[in-house]
């Protein structure tokens, strides 16, 4: 089995503090994910906002940093002046969608409490987070919305569709990513980051300690594939890097179906039903059992010393709300990148406007 680390990017060590010099404010906060990503790079939290009392709790637990309340009834003037404003915040549709009233059509949904602070704070980057099916909101307006919303607080943005799967963490997890940056830095031309396609498997991350393992035992559990290696049954890392259900209990359902853990687990979910909901169900040393509190942490990209709720149920919610930290290290890496780039590229500018300038004294 391999060991689980946390730092799980190789070049993550040459950017620890690149960004030591920004400030963020973690809205939407849930248990922490893009805390812990900024804070691998150096950033600063100076401003949390997290409703949930459990969650709150968690956050407090794991980060020292105590989040504020309903993020609705918080002053965008009484938050910290930060340079990264980053959200995974909760997809709602826009009642007057598509009408390009600018501003006024967020109004009554949690994304109008962002464009309230972004208006006022005009932080340099932003970087937000989804679920995929925002791109098909609502015919497609909810995304046309907050496009236009973005692009009328002078920001340009750019969005992708991307799984944790494809980020060394073995979780069929798709999300869409915003990076936005403020016109004011120049930057226009980010690019999100490739695919690693690194071979791991749910099997890589098992917990050592049973005594949080609910074993499911009944009488209409059926396993109708045999699957002993990788290689019975893939030929290449790219199949093999999704769930690969052997099967079922019951009829079947969407939490009554069983994972080989050769594979890598399902989507985590805060919400569901049957037998295995939130974790899913998967043949473990000849056991049908679900994931425990940890295997969901480290599928997030949790480190080892992460604090979980005592309580199960609320730490799977938690787990299933929260966001893949490895895929966010991934884009804040691009991120530092692009602005590293662009500074090489402003100073360079100077040096040459600078040295025509001395010819021409010179003249």
């Amino acid at each position: 089995m391999k060991l689980w680390t946390f730092d799980v990017i190789d070049i993550l060590s040459q950017y620890k503090s690149a960004l030591s010099d920004y400030k963020f404010i973690d809205l939407f906060a849930g248990i922490g994910g893009f805390h812990y990503a900024l804070k691998s790079f150096g950033a600063e939290c100076v401003f949390a906002s997290e409703w949930d009392r459990y969650a709150t709790k968690i956050y407090f637990k794991n980060h020292h940093f105590l989040p504020e309340g309903d993020i609705t009834k918080i002053k965008e003037e009484e938050i910290a002046e930060h340079d990264i404003l980053c959200a995974g915040f909760p997809c709602q549709a826009f009642s007057i969608s598509g009408k390009q009233n600018g501003f006024n059509d967020t109004r009554g949904t949690l994304f109008f409490d962002i464009a309230r602070i972004v208006k006022f704070h005009k932080p340099k980057i932003l970087l937000l987070e989804n679920v995929k099916n925002l791109i098909k909101h609502d015919s497609g307006n909810t995304l046309k919305t907050i496009l236009k919303i973005l692009e009328d607080l002078d920001y340009h943005t750019e969005y992708k569709i991307l799984n944790a799967s494809h980020f060394v963490l073995p979780q069929n997890r798709e999300r869409v990513y915003f990076v936005a940056f403020h016109n004011s830095t120049g930057i226009n031309n980010f690019t999100f980051p490739e695919a690693t396609y690194e071979n791991v498997s749910l099997q890589d991350i098992l917990d050592s300690d049973l005594s949080d393992i609910k074993i499911v035992e009944r009488d209409d559990i059926n396993i109708y594939k045999k699957i002993n290696t990788p290689n019975h049954i893939f030929e290449n890392v790219s199949c093999f890097n999704k769930p690969m259900q052997i099967g079922k209990v019951n009829k079947g359902g969407q939490g009554e179906r069983i994972y080989h853990p050769l594979g890598h687990a399902i989507t985590l979910s805060a919400h569901g039903g049957g037998v295995g909901s939130k974790t899913g169900l998967y043949l473990i040393d000849k056991k049908i059992r679900r994931l425990t509190r940890r295997e969901c942490a480290r599928l997030q990209g949790f480190p080892e010393d992460f604090i979980f709720d005592e309580s199960k149920s609320q730490a799977y919610k938690q787990f299933g709300n929260s966001v893949a930290i490895n895929v966010l290290q991934y884009i804040i890496q691009n991120i530092i990148e692009i602005i590293i780039k662009e500074l090489n590229s402003h100073d360079k500018q100077t040096e040459l406007r600078l040295a025509d300038g001395k010819e021409r004294i010179q003249e």
